[in-house]
């Protein structure tokens, strides 16, 4: 038996819902006189079809809700993926990607771009003499203060065990060796305090402008030997 009388509410709910959720369509230019919801005319919809139509919806609907809440589920893993176990900063997968990205942009635009890596200077002699939670502590003291030095523009990673690296956008080689500087000395400015134990950090930097004939890692060699050339000249000095 079709349904041809004036409509009861619970299918005037229904085909309101569908209209905006499940992309019901309209013919002849009124969604009130003529409307198919999946398929099924409002003529057809027979109490049973329409019991039937509205179960249907209902798990649609909550097939949606655990779509959305998996998408959510899917970007915090991702997420967690990138990033270093100790600091906020990105792993050095996720570095290497983003330096990826960033050399891509520069070879297409021709806009600047350079990579400093540095080096925490006597890490291993801080885990002798006090722990490696001490350690632990010097190397987040050194994410945070280099986090919150650099623009929002700009990527900082955890390279791996004492060594960092910061990627400087819209910056040549000039501008970047002078950041670097400026970054050394704010990581510089204040002891590591450890519990009753206070002792300065020491950093070493080197410098690779991001050109298009170097791939990431081999960018992020090239400023790692910068960076030990400098530790040894300090070391000479």
């Amino acid at each position: 038996m079709k349904v041809t009388g004036a409509r009861n509410e619970p299918f005037s709910a229904m085909r309101r819902r569908a209209l905006a959720q499940a992309g019901a369509q309209v013919r002849g230019g009124s969604p009130v006189d003529s409307v198919e919801i999946l398929g099924i005319s409002e003529a057809e919809m027979t109490p049973a079809v329409g019991a039937a139509v509205q179960g249907l919806l209902g798990e649609i609907d909550d097939l949606r809700g655990e779509v959305s809440r998996l998408k959510g589920r899917l970007a915090e893993v991702e997420d967690l993926a990138d990033r270093d176990a100790l600091t906020p900063l990105l792993n050095r997968r996720a570095f290497l990607r983003e330096l990826g990205r960033i050399r891509t942009f520069a070879q297409r635009y021709g806009s600047p771009a350079s990579l400093v890596y540095f080096d925490l200077d006597d890490l291993k002699g801080v885990n002798d003499r006090l722990g490696h939670a001490a350690g632990d502590a010097a190397l987040k003291a050194v994410a945070e203060r280099l986090q919150q030095h650099v623009r929002e523009s700009d990527i900082v990673g955890r390279m791996g065990g004492d060594e960092f690296a910061v990627i400087l956008a819209q910056a040549d080689r000039a501008t970047a060796e002078a950041k670097a500087a400026s970054l050394a000395r704010a990581i510089e400015a204040e002891p590591l305090k450890f519990g009753e134990w206070s002792a300065p950090l020491h950093i070493s930097w080197g410098v690779r402008e991001i050109t298009q004939d170097a791939e990431p890692e081999a960018l992020v060699t090239d400023a790692d030997q910068a960076m030990y050339a400098q530790k040894r000249q300090r070391k000479s000095a």
